[in-house]
C-alpha cells in the first residue's frame, strides 16, 4: 500500500522530470529554428526556361546553394502572365522553401487583371531585392529600322502594320510596348508569347518586329549582332548599351520604364528565416562571379532590405495603376 511519504517522492520525481522536459523543449526550440534550412529549396520562375528571369534565378540559385548548405533548384511555371507560377508560391507553406522569382509583372498585374487567384500584397511577404535593368527595344539585325525616330514615323503612317512581340499580358515587356503606343500615337500590334525565347526566335525570324526586351534576354544577341537595339527604357543611358538613348531622348519625351527582379516568399513565413535568406541573398548576389555574370546581362545587382522591396513594389504598383487606367490597358492581347 502507497504511503503518503511515497506518493510524495514520486510526485517530486514527475514534476523534476516535466521540468527538465520542458527545459529540454525550450533548448531544443532554437535549435531547429537554426537548422533551416534542413531540405532543398526552390525558387519558382514564372517563365520558360531559357529567359532573362530564368537566367537570373539560375545565376542566384547557384549562389544561394553555397550559401545555405542546402540545393537550391529552379522550377519554371510559366503561363498566366506570371500568374501561374505566383499562385502556386501563395499557395505553399510559408516555412522558407518556396521562393518566387517576381519581375515587373508581379507589381502590375493587379492593375489589368480584374480577378488574380491571390492578393498581391497580402499572399506574399518580401525578402530581397535583386536589381534592376532597363528593357531595351530591339529589332533584328537586317530591319529596315536603325532608330526610334524611323520607327514611329513608320507605325503612325501605317497603323496596326508593325507587331511587337512580349512575354505574356502584363509583363514589362508587354507594358512597355504599351506605354510606347499610348505616348507615341501609334497603332501597333500586340503578339504575347509564354517566354521570351520563342518570342526572340520569331524577332530575328522576322515574325514580329520587335520587342521591348529585358535586357537579360537579349544582351547576348545584341553583342553578337544579331539583333539591333534602338533604345533604353530607362529615364538615364545604360552602361550596359553604349551609345544606345534612352527611349525619351531618342523621339518620346516621358517614356520610361524600368525592369526588376526580387524574391518573395508566402505571407507568414517566419521573420527569422525571411532575414536568414535575405542575408543569403546579400551575399550569394555579391560574389565577384555572380556580379559579374549579372552585369553581362545589363542588370545593375541593388539587394536591399525586405521592407525596401515592399516599399519599391508598392511604389511601382500605384504608378503602373495609373498608366494602365490613362492608356486603356486591359488583360486582353
Amino acid at each position: 500500500m502507497t504511503t503518503l511519504k511515497q506518493f510524495a517522492r514520486g510526485a517530486r520525481r514527475a514534476a523534476l522530470a516535466a521540468s527538465m522536459g520542458a527545459a529540454a523543449l525550450l533548448a531544443a526550440a532554437p535549435q531547429a529554428r537554426a537548422a533551416f534550412p534542413a531540405r532543398p529549396l526552390r525558387i519558382v520562375v514564372p517563365f520558360t526556361p531559357g529567359g532573362g528571369t530564368d537566367l537570373v534565378a539560375r545565376q542566384l540559385a547557384k549562389g544561394l546553394t553555397d550559401e545555405l548548405g542546402q540545393a537550391v533548384v529552379v522550377e519554371n511555371r510559366p503561363g498566366g502572365s506570371t500568374i501561374i507560377g505566383s499562385e502556386n508560391v501563395a499557395k505553399s507553406a510559408p516555412d522558407g522553401y518556396s521562393l518566387l522569382m517576381a519581375t515587373f509583372a508581379h507589381a502590375v498585374n493587379p492593375a489589368i487583371h480584374e480577378q488574380l487567384p491571390y492578393d498581391t500584397d497580402r499572399d506574399f511577404d518580401p525578402v530581397a531585392l535583386i536589381g534592376k535593368s532597363p528593357n531595351v527595344l530591339v529589332v533584328s539585325a537586317k530591319s529596315r529600322f536603325k532608330n526610334v525616330r524611323d520607327l514611329l514615323d513608320y507605325a503612325r503612317a501605317h497603323p496596326g502594320r508593325l507587331t511587337f512581340g512580349s512575354y505574356g499580358n502584363g509583363t514589362s515587356a508587354h507594358l512597355a510596348g504599351e506605354l510606347f503606343k499610348s505616348l507615341g500615337q501609334a497603332d501597333i500590334l500586340h503578339v504575347p508569347y509564354k517566354g521570351s525565347g520563342p518570342a526572340i526566335n520569331d524577332l530575328m525570324g522576322g515574325q514580329i518586329d520587335m520587342i521591348f526586351s529585358t535586357s537579360a534576354s537579349v544582351s547576348a544577341y545584341v553583342k553578337s549582332g544579331r539583333l539591333r537595339a534602338l533604345a533604353v527604357t530607362t529615364q538615364d543611358p545604360s552602361p550596359s548599351y553604349p551609345g544606345v538613348p534612352p527611349v525619351s531622348q531618342a523621339g518620346l519625351p516621358g517614356y520610361y520604364v524600368d525592369s526588376w527582379y526580387g524574391i518573395f516568399v508566402p505571407h507568414g513565413t517566419p521573420a527569422g528565416i525571411v532575414q536568414k535568406l535575405n542575408a543569403a541573398i546579400r551575399r550569394a548576389v555579391a560574389r565577384p562571379e555572380a556580379k559579374a555574370a549579372l552585369e553581362m546581362e545589363g542588370l545593375a545587382a541593388d539587394v536591399g532590405t525586405p521592407v525596401q522591396l515592399g516599399e519599391y513594389v508598392r511604389t511601382e504598383e500605384a504608378r503602373w495603376k495609373r498608366i494602365v487606367k490613362q492608356a486603356g490597358i486591359t488583360d486582353q492581347p
